[in-house]
């Protein structure tokens, strides 16, 4: 089971289960057909430069992240529609459920736990 834990110790894990987004289907699918995404779980998308929200049924939180994993941009409460597109260096983007990247700041460093 992988995790993502935040770099700094006095912070609690942050997902408990990644689940990975990185063959081209995996990355066009990402969390479309879902009705949500428990608070514990989250989709790590790589590579990525932009998502979507064309057709989703519920708002996430996205941390667009260089290849080290460092908070580039966040975009809290995405709702079904909307578009976030990221800043330059992004390698990857985790989406959560809305609320869950509350503790996260730009300049943050994630940890990928496998």
């Amino acid at each position: 089971m992988s995790r993502i834990l935040m770099k700094s110790e006095n912070r609690p894990v942050l997902i408990e289960t990644v689940l990975f987004a990185e063959s081209t289907a995996q990355r066009m699918k990402g969390l479309l057909g879902r009705s949500g995404l428990p608070a514990s779980s989250g989709m790590l998308i790589r590579p990525c430069r932009s998502i979507h929200m064309w057709f989703m049924r519920f708002p996430i939180d996205a941390a667009f992240l260089d290849a080290n994993l460092n908070v580039l941009k966040l975009s809290r409460g995405l709702k079904p529609w909307q578009l976030a597109f990221a800043p330059p260096r992004t390698h990857a983007v985790l989406e959560t459920a809305a609320g869950v990247l509350d503790p996260v700041q730009v300049g943050d460093t994630l940890r990928l736990d496998e």
